[in-house]
């Protein structure tokens, strides 16, 4: 009940068994099509450029932005907690000229500031996160697309965090690359990072096309600018392994493959309506457990992601002494964090297969059994019954919809 790795879908793992094929293999080259055609129903785009990146989803991240990005090519970063930091990291050692608007932990980026920003810098790329579990914050996406859209800025999005347990809907965003990763709300294991582009964004990484020279032909030709200095990460030669020529790249990571194709189906057989409603009321039942036991939220409730919750550690109390007492007697794992909040909040999670109510029950008593042993000043006997409230009046709501 961390914010992620969590635990996968028994189907997942099941689909994960299945025997491995060949990469050129007809079945194989359909389950690569069909997997395209599912994240796009993930994503809500209609882009052709949507597939699978080899790696966890830090993969993703990578691939897009030293494809993307040159040396002395301006990007503009909002960092609103760890991942943000992570972003100029990467676009840094790519030898990105980088902008950051620094935002408080446990806040959001107002997109005035961005636009301001944006007019004084014009950068090639914004960069941003959308849901990062490290505040456990949930950054608005619209206003700021149309804003890029509006000053020719490509708009890319790290939304591994978010995405499945919170809206994401890219081409209504205006968002021109998005990464994710399988182990949080997909409700997959972490090795394989979805991504999709835009057709815009891939015109303007194919300037940049290499053909390596142990499968270059006479009909191939290179881009006209300087050549993406990462190899497994170069995106116009993962579009040609993906493309109809499947001109060989790398090995595609079969089982991935397979654990990504069920998370996107179980994705869309329950529903992206209902998926995203199972994650609002875990995430809002875990919270009223977590506030009505006495304990105190973490950052701005108004902006709070639906899978992650924010809490204070109570004074006096050895936070991770808590978390290892829950994960040796109780066999629940919740997390810390990092930077200026390291010892200072938990995050507990509750997204993919464990967005369920009993999980979210038995993590309450759980933490709530552990506190009162370490003579924490907390309400007792009151956490769970708030959250059972909050799912009886959930179904209640659904119940009268349904009528």
């Amino acid at each position: 009940m961390g914010p992620g790795p969590i635990n996968a879908y028994p189907r997942v793992l099941q689909a994960m068994s299945n025997q491995l094929i060949g990469q050129y293999d007809p079945v194989m080259t359909g389950y690569m099509q069909q997997v395209q055609q599912l994240y796009r129903g993930v994503f809500n785009t209609s882009n052709e450029a949507t597939l699978l990146i080899d790696g966890t989803a830090r993969a993703g991240i990578e691939a897009v932005l030293v494809s993307a990005l040159k040396p002395g090519d301006k990007v503009l970063i909002p960092v609103i907690g760890r991942f943000g930091h992570l972003l100029c990291e990467i676009a840094y050692r790519v030898g990105a000229e980088i902008r950051t608007i620094e935002v408080e932990w446990g806040e959001v980026c107002d997109p005035a500031l961005i636009e301001k920003e944006i007019k004084a810098f014009q950068p090639k790329m914004l960069a941003t996160v959308q849901g990062d579990t490290s505040t456990t914050m949930n950054q608005p996406l619209a206003e700021i697309g149309e804003i890029c859209s509006r000053y020719g800025v490509l708009f890319y999005c790290d939304a591994t965090a978010s995405v499945g347990g919170n809206a994401l809907k890219v081409d209504e965003w205006y968002l021109d690359a998005v990464s994710v990763g399988l182990q949080k709300c997909l409700g997959g294991p972490s090795g394989s990072a979805p991504i999709t582009l835009s057709d815009g964004f891939v015109n303007e990484i194919s300037k940049r096309r290499h053909i390596e020279l142990g499968l270059r032909t006479e009909q191939h030709s290179a881009g006209s600018e300087p050549m993406i200095r990462s190899n497994y990460f170069d995106l116009p030669m993962i579009l040609d392994y993906w493309g109809e020529e499947r001109l060989n790249h790398h090995t595609e990571a079969t089982t991935m493959l397979y654990a990504a194709r069920e998370c996107a189906r179980l994705f869309l057989e329950e529903g992206e309506n209902a998926v995203l409603d199972r994650h609002e009321v875990a995430g809002q039942a875990m919270a009223q457990g977590l506030e009505t036991m006495g304990l105190k939220l973490f950052g701005n409730q108004k902006y709070k992601m639906n899978n992650v919750v924010g809490v204070y550690i109570p004074q006096h109390i050895d936070g991770e002494a808590i978390r290892s007492e829950l994960l040796n007697l109780f066999g629940i794992e919740i997390g810390t964090s990092f930077g200026p909040l390291h010892g200072k909040i938990w995050r507990i999670g509750t997204m993919g297969y464990n967005a369920r109510q009993e999980a979210v029950l038995s993590t309450l008593a759980a933490l709530e059994a552990v506190l009162v042993k370490h003579k924490a000043a907390i309400n007792t006997g009151v956490g769970v019954q708030a959250a059972m409230t909050c799912y009886a009046a959930h179904f209640q709501a659904q119940s009268v919809l349904a009528k």
